[in-house]
């Protein structure tokens, strides 16, 4: 008996750490989403102004800026991480005077999401920047079907299947802005990586499975960009 105790002890704490690992991180900090689309002929100088993140920011150096490859009508999405809370003001955040002129329009939310740190090694910043700058990133916004929001988010939650090859995966959730409700980011060594992972989900969904099919039980709207690593 003791050592059927034993044994069945061994396999609770298995599966325990299990799903203790496989949970998403907390929500604790919030951040700046800003997608961008650039004047006509100010595609590069947009790029480059934008690589020096929010003026002003509260966390300077806390920021990402992704490039459109391929997908939504935006250019550049700069994502800037702003500590556990934020504060508006009537005054306002004017743009600089250098983006007044290269910038078409451009979008402002406010999510949350985790804490810089896991932010930072999920999306291979930090000390791995280096190694990491042929990366590819997959930005995808949700809106959740009316009545489907806790399924949605369930669904996003979700781990990443067994043959899925990215190496950081991000949700983050609206808080004010944008008229969709999550942010999705996920990263890939490189574009073999990403396509590994398309040839692989095209697989699951010829059996009439996986998270193709998950998706459309619950969203109403979204969109995914590839997108490559400007900054840092």
């Amino acid at each position: 008996m003791k050592s059927i105790c034993t044994l069945l002890l061994a396999v609770f704490s298995f599966f325990s750490i299990g799903v203790a690992q496989t949970a998403p991180p907390a929500r604790t900090d919030v951040y700046h989403v800003n997608f961008s689309k650039a004047a006509l002929g100010k595609a590069a100088a947009l790029g480059e102004a934008l690589k020096s993140g929010i003026p002003n920011s509260p966390m300077p150096g806390h920021f990402i800026l992704l490039r459109h490859q391929d997908g939504a009508e935006w250019d550049y999405v700069t994502i800037s991480h702003l500590g556990t809370s934020t504060t508006l003001t009537a005054a306002g955040t004017p743009p600089p005077a250098t983006l007044s002129d290269l910038s078409d329009w451009h979008g402002d939310t406010y999510v949350n999401g985790p804490s810089w740190a896991e932010f930072s090694r999920e999306m291979g910043m930090g000390d791995q920047a280096a190694k990491t700058a042929g990366s590819v990133y997959v930005v995808s916004v949700y809106r959740a079907a009316p009545g489907h929001r806790a399924e949605l988010e369930k669904t996003l939650s979700a781990p990443a299947g067994r043959r899925a090859t990215a190496s950081g995966n991000i949700l983050m959730m609206h808080l004010e802005g944008g008229a969709w409700q999550y942010l999705t980011i996920a990263r890939y060594n490189s574009w073999a990586d990403f396509a590994t992972n398309e040839t692989n989900a095209v697989q699951d969904m010829s059996k009439g499975k996986g998270g193709w099919y998950d998706l459309r039980d619950h969203v109403a709207f979204h969109t995914d960009t590839l997108t490559d690593r400007m900054a840092p």
